[in-house]
């Protein structure tokens, strides 16, 4: 999970300087037929079924994927890097949620600080203007709103991917993914298309190696983890891309930023190192 998030900020910042001149849905396709590309490679090097056993849940899964890509694309590319990021991961407490109502799961009380914990680094890091004054940056409220329904999307995607994950192969779900995104991106990207120029055919690639890479890592470690605690780790994303901003766009973080780091560092250590079982 702590390699998917890295994976993920990598991913973020890519979309974020591919975004300044392609479309978002255009970036979601390219995304999607690199990974279309990756994820069938892989399923015949390992010898599985392409198809998997459950094929509604997993269109499912690939319809819940491309909604919330594509709200998390047009927020990356819409909002300051930093504050798309933090948006985007209020996704695991959406999680923790609807595993507890969909999956039985519980949520113990470490669990339930360290989630806390974190949400409240989240708030400091992204220090909202009606907590913090006026002086906070504004944000465009419907990109906003975009992007906390990119959390919530995401959050339905991980559940599903939890209750697949009994039965299918980790690669036949990253699979679904891509497999339901090249087609469904091709209406919604053809009006407003423009074609790659030099170094955008890189970053488009890079866009889709690292997301292909989170999406594996993540399939796996929701496997092997509850879906509320597994998707916890991922507020690292935060961390991580707080350092892409200092390191390339002189984003340099704040005592107030840092703070926060610090608590969503705390908060996801606390639940990395909770080792009672639901």
């Amino acid at each position: 999970m702590v390699g998917s998030a890295f994976a993920f900020s990598i991913m973020t910042l890519l979309v974020k300087v591919a975004g300044a001149r392609l479309p978002s849905q255009e970036i979601v396709f390219a995304r999607a037929v690199v990974s279309l590309v990756l994820s069938y490679a892989l399923l015949k090097h390992a010898g599985q079924p392409l198809w998997g056993k459950q094929r509604k849940l997993l269109f499912g899964r690939g319809l819940l994927g491309f909604a919330a890509l594509s709200a998390v694309y047009y927020s990356v590319t819409h909002l300051p890097l930093a504050e798309a990021a933090v948006i985007q991961y209020l996704h695991p407490g959406f999680t923790a949620a609807l595993a507890v109502l969909l999956l039985g799961e519980r949520i113990g009380p470490r669990l339930l600080i360290g989630g806390l914990v974190s949400m409240a680094g989240v708030v400091l890091i992204s220090g909202p203007a009606f907590l913090f004054g006026a002086g906070a940056s504004s944000l465009d409220p419907f990109a906003v709103g975009v992007a906390v329904l990119g959390a919530m999307l995401s959050a339905g995607a991980y559940v599903l991917v939890k209750r697949l994950s009994a039965d299918e192969h980790p690669l036949v779900i990253v699979f679904y993914f891509p497999l339901v995104t090249v087609p469904a991106t091709v209406p919604t990207m053809w009006n407003d298309a423009v074609m790659p120029q030099g170094w955008e055919w890189l970053v488009l690639s890079g866009v889709g190696l690292a997301t292909q890479a989170g999406q594996v890592w993540l399939t796996r470690g929701i496997q092997l983890e509850t879906a509320s605690r597994a998707t916890a780790l991922s507020y690292l994303h935060i961390v991580f891309a707080a350092c892409w901003g200092a390191l390339f766009f002189g984003e340099i973080p704040g005592a107030r930023a840092v703070a926060g780091a610090l608590l969503v560092v705390s908060g996801t250590a606390a639940v990395a190192f909770d080792k009672r079982k639901a």
